[in-house]
């Protein structure tokens, strides 16, 4: 490999954002998270219920740009 071809090659974004939905009722929210990290599971208050509930991480959306 050339060493301009590693000069030039994009680095990884360091966070992403991820999809959070409720176990219970699906309400669904954004939030960002590193990209190394495990899936987030978080207790979060839910507002079709107006509970408290458990929210896991369904999918990647995307990559955010650090600076």
């Amino acid at each position: 490999m050339f060493l301009t071809n590693v000069l030039l090659k994009k680095a990884k974004s360091k966070l992403i954002m991820v999809l959070m939905e409720s176990a219970v009722s699906g309400h669904k929210f954004n939030t960002i998270r590193e990209r190394l990290a495990d899936k987030l599971e978080l207790i979060r208050f839910d507002p079709y219920i107006q509970k408290e509930s458990i929210y896991r991480e369904r999918k990647k959306i995307r990559s955010i740009k650090s600076n």
